[in-house]
């Protein structure tokens, strides 16, 4: 298995570190069908940066109340619509999550991707679900949750995907455990006292998703 779309390469304990969830939930979602293991549904499963991306929004709908069996018949439902084997990011503008169920607006209407339309009393605005998407590009969930880090960047084509300084092929979490030796920072990775910050904040915040 393997799809040719995807980019980057990362195991369920590194996605969940993106996607504010720990490695085993990750784990779980993919054999549930919430999500894809674009590289391999073996074991170990390898997952794309797409999927990330996906798992990261399923993340965002169950925080807003959607139920994980809405979660799943809705992307069961918009694959086979869309063709497309990541449709919550292809249709994140126009998702949200209303009385335990995922709704999809059009226009004035929002209908549950389950069944009917649903009635003005019933529609919980949401965000744009696009926001959590960008997130990822920024550090993921920490960054969703830290609007302030600036210097962390996500990109499929650097380290394989891995947190990294923006601009620099420098792993967050590398610079985050040698915070302690900050003029060696300084001096052989001619980093700033804003950057390091930045990659011990994150750190600290992904650490916590495991738990």
């Amino acid at each position: 298995m393997g799809d040719a779309r995807a980019h980057g390469r990362y195991l369920a304990g590194e996605v969940g570190l993106l996607a504010g969830v720990s490695g085993d939930r990750i784990g779980q979602w993919a054999r549930w069908g919430y999500i894809r293991s674009s590289h391999s549904d073996g074991e170990p499963r390898v997952y794309s940066f797409e999927d990330v991306g996906e798992a990261i929004i399923v993340h965002e709908l169950e925080e807003l109340g959607a139920s994980l069996h809405a979660i799943h018949r809705a992307v069961e439902r918009l694959r086979e619509r869309e063709q497309d084997e990541w449709p919550l990011q292809r249709n994140a503008a126009r998702l949200g999550a209303a009385n335990g169920s995922v709704v999809e607006f059009e226009g004035d209407e929002a209908y549950d991707l389950g069944g009917p339309s649903l009635d003005e009393q019933g529609v919980l605005e949401v965000a744009d679900l696009r926001r959590v998407r960008g997130c990822l590009e920024r550090g993921g969930w920490a960054a969703c949750l830290h609007p302030e880090l600036r210097h962390i960047e996500v990109d499929p084509g650097v380290l394989g995907g891995r947190p990294v300084i923006r601009g620099r092929r420098i792993a967050a979490q590398e610079v985050a455990e040698l915070a302690a030796d900050r003029e060696l920072l300084h001096a052989d990775y001619d980093l700033t006292d804003e950057q390091i910050g930045d990659a011990v904040l994150w750190w600290e915040t992904v650490q916590g998703f495991e738990a």
